[in-house]
């Protein structure tokens, strides 16, 4: 089953989570401006334009629910739950990062916060996560495991293996494609055959769904029914969110796009979106979003000092757990 969904109505009693959601994703947009203003930022895959998705999944899933993503990772860790000090140490390579900054964005990972970690391989953690919803189904956890890849992942022949043994198995496992219209320069319609990307689950018998990824409502509600389903015992979903990406591949990567196509993705950034979404509806106005701002701005010059005090890794430890 495929469906094209949009956003659901809402009860007056969950304005204080809405209003956390869109300050959390001023968060994820202002982190990954100050980790590009360090004077050696690293090789960095930015998440602009696709903050809804981090945040809404992240919203939709409990702490035991096991969080693993592809090597576009900061919004999501950032959104899961890790402390902006620490996460922006161990993206430049310091010592108080959760993983002594070894990993960086590419392989961080913090499991007591329910996150299993990113992946620097296009579609490297699809098997792992099969993995990892397997284990939750034989310890009878009720967890339900999830998975964020790119849509340059559905090229992979991974996917089809994990979208079967999660069929057969039966596993506790959402798969979430967020769809940003490129693998790096190539656009989905040169590299992919199916006309829509949720078709790939539909020979293994799984449901699948595409949503509007810029649209945090939206995605916060059907991925919350999608984990429900799954835990209910329902087996294996997958979800495709369609977003824009509204930066660069990478840091270090050349904009190919057009002008004009850029101006038209940028009329769905999804900040932008929900800051009107919660005006229009009586939730916010202009002293409660400069309020959100500001606290956003000292939290992130607050991890800026952290990073800058934190020491760099000792040279006779840097391959330890490596």
């Amino acid at each position: 089953m495929v469906a094209a969904v949009g956003p659901p109505s809402h009860d007056p009693g969950d304005y204080a989570e809405r209003l956390r959601r869109l300050k959390s994703m001023l968060l994820l947009r202002s982190f990954e401006a100050a980790l590009l203003r360090q004077p050696k930022p690293g090789f960095q895959l930015i998440s602009r334009g696709e903050e809804a998705v981090a945040v809404g999944v992240c919203a939709a899933l409990e702490r035991r629910d096991p969080l693993l993503c592809s090597g576009r990772s900061i919004a999501t860790v950032l959104a899961r739950g890790m402390a902006p000090g620490p996460l922006l140490a161990e993206l430049i390579g310091k010592d108080g990062g959760p993983n002594r900054g070894r990993a960086g964005r590419a392989h961080v990972s913090m499991p007591s916060i329910g996150f299993f970690g990113a992946h620097g391989v296009v579609g490297g953690n699809l098997s792992v996560a099969a993995g990892v919803a397997f284990a939750q189904q034989q310890l009878a956890t009720g967890a339900v495991a999830c998975c964020l890849f790119g849509d340059g992942a559905c090229g992979a022949g991974v996917l089809h293996e994990t979208l079967n043994i999660a069929a057969l198995w039966h596993l506790p496992l959402v798969l979430i494609c967020t769809n940003n219209g490129y693998a790096v320069s190539t656009p989905v319609r040169e590299a992919l055959a199916p006309a829509r990307l949720t078709d790939l689950a539909a020979p293994f018998g799984i449901p699948a769904a595409a949503i509007d990824g810029a649209d945090l409502d939206a995605v916060v509600a059907h991925t919350t029914q999608s984990v429900a389903n799954t835990r209910a015992g329902q087996g294996p979903c997958f979800l495709e969110l369609q977003c824009a990406r509204l930066a660069t591949h990478s840091n270090l990567t050349r904009e190919e796009r057009a002008a004009a196509e850029l101006d038209r993705l940028h009329e769905r950034d999804p900040l932008l979106l929900y800051e009107r979404r919660l005006r229009s509806e009586g939730i916010l106005e202009d002293a409660l979003w400069a309020q959100m701002r500001a606290e956003v701005d000292t939290e992130v010059a607050a991890a800026e000092r952290f990073a800058e005090a934190a020491p760099w890794p000792d040279a006779e430890q840097a391959l330890l757990d490596v």
